[in-house]
């Protein structure tokens, strides 16, 4: 009897074991990449040629200008993607930056879903959160989210410069 109670005691603590070491990998394992291309887009503004003549004051890029892709751990599991903007190395700061989503990208998965930013959202220099992704059961990828950018507040009461921004996204898990 002894012998086979210290037999299940030992089967059980390897059991338990196993199970603490499956839920520490999975807890390593458990973190959300993602890569963003595309290219640089400079605004083509033409010079103003005629007295009280004013610029448009919005421009927009391609609509697939930045492409996003992003994969996502298995079993339920969620992002968000945020993007902000930094200087580079001037900005004015009449001039506004927003950025939307302007399609689903491409996966293999049937029941993910990427949610939000169909509007444009403003970017600033504090992340703000511009869509979700949403994975079902296994380890997911997204490919290609594209996301198109907006430039508004051009005036000629700006100062004639060259101001550049870098968009900067990131991942996190809901």
């Amino acid at each position: 009897m002894y012998y086979k109670n210290r037999r299940a005691y030992t089967l059980r603590t390897s059991v338990v074991l196993f199970y603490l070491l499956v839920i520490f990998w999975t807890k390593q394992s458990v973190a959300q990449t993602m890569t963003v291309g595309g290219t640089n887009w400079t605004v083509p503004i033409s010079p103003i040629t005629e007295a009280g003549a004013n610029y448009s004051g919005s421009y927009q890029s391609a609509a697939n200008q930045i492409l996003v892709s992003a994969t996502l751990p298995a079993l339920l599991s969620g992002a968000r993607v945020s993007v902000q903007y930094q200087a580079d190395p001037t900005w004015h700061p009449s001039l506004s930056i927003a950025a939307r989503r302007t399609g689903t990208g491409q996966t293999l998965c049937l029941l993910c879903s990427v949610t939000g930013g169909t509007t444009y959202l403003p970017v600033t220099t504090v992340a703000t959160e511009l869509f979700r992704i949403q994975t079902v059961l296994t380890l997911t990828t997204f490919n290609n989210i594209p996301v198109q950018l907006r430039l508004s507040g051009v005036s000629v009461t700006i100062p004639a410069a060259s101001y550049r921004a870098r968009a900067v996204f990131t991942i996190s898990g809901l």
